[in-house]
């Protein structure tokens, strides 16, 4: 008899964790998804506050590393000056432990400066992977991969074109 309780005090253990696992997984979904429409399509900087962890870092695949809630919202107000109406929209997402990663839909217009660029008034539309690290509910790490090609193509930078060109001669 003491076997059996012991097994049922260790089932409800585990599914009890089981559950807490999914249930924090859902919440980091949110958290992201939360991210995405608050605070970079609608350029909610406020809400930041809410959801990066002080000690946010994020690395972009081309060098770039942002710090901190201001470093996120620095990041967001700049490019929310070149695209205004910068959108993103999340076509995958998948959770698992502390870590969420989503495929994302991007389109704005360049009305501002980026990058060097002055304003071309052109509508650009690219794909971005990225994958967050959460903890307490709060995103702490972010690995972004935008198509800076795509961008950088669609507004017309000389030699871009070229490049994907030859990139897709060379990958033959």
């Amino acid at each position: 008899m003491r076997k059996v309780i012991s097994l049922a005090v260790l089932a409800v253990g585990l599914f009890g964790t089981a559950d807490a696992r999914a249930q924090t997984i859902q919440q980091n979904k949110a958290v992201i998804l939360r991210a995405e429409a608050e605070v970079w399509s609608k350029g909610n900087l406020a809400a930041a506050d809410e959801i990066y962890a002080p000690d946010f870092v994020c690395h972009f695949i081309d060098g770039i590393e942002w710090r901190g809630v201001k470093g996120i919202k620095a990041a967001v107000a700049s490019h929310r000056t070149s695209f205004p109406d910068w959108r993103e929209s999340v076509e995958d997402i998948i959770a698992e432990g502390d870590r969420v990663v989503i495929r994302i839909h991007s389109t704005g217009t360049q009305l501002g400066a980026f990058n060097g660029i002055s304003p071309t008034g052109k509508m650009v539309s690219i794909e971005e992977i990225h994958i967050f690290r959460l903890e307490h509910g709060k995103i702490v790490e972010q690995w972004g991969m935008p198509d800076v090609h795509g961008l950088l193509e669609q507004l017309g930078v000389p030699g871009t074109a070229s490049m994907k060109a030859q990139s897709s001669t060379n990958s033959r």
